[in-house]
C-alpha cells in the first residue's frame, strides 16, 4: 500500500474497523492499494464506506450479479 500523506496509518491502525473503512474508500476512489478488494470486505462496510455516488453505483451493479 502507497503511504498516504494525511494520514498517519500506524494511529489508523489501532482501530481495525476505521483502517478496514479508510482502506476501501483509498482504495475504491483513488486506486490506492495493488490488491483487488475482497467481496465480503465491501458488502460488510457499504453502509459505511464514502465513495462517490457513481462509483457506489457501478459496484452495486457488479455486486449484484
Amino acid at each position: 500500500m502507497k503511504k498516504h500523506w494525511s494520514v498517519d496509518i500506524h494511529k489508523l491502525q489501532k482501530n481495525s474497523r476505521a483502517f478496514a473503512i479508510w482502506k476501501l474508500e483509498e482504495r475504491i476512489n483513488h486506486g490506492i492499494g495493488d490488491k483487488k478488494i475482497k467481496k465480503k470486505d465491501l458488502l460488510k462496510y457499504w453502509d459505511e464506506i464514502d465513495i462517490d455516488p457513481f462509483k457506489r453505483r457501478a459496484l452495486q451493479i457488479v455486486l449484484l450479479q
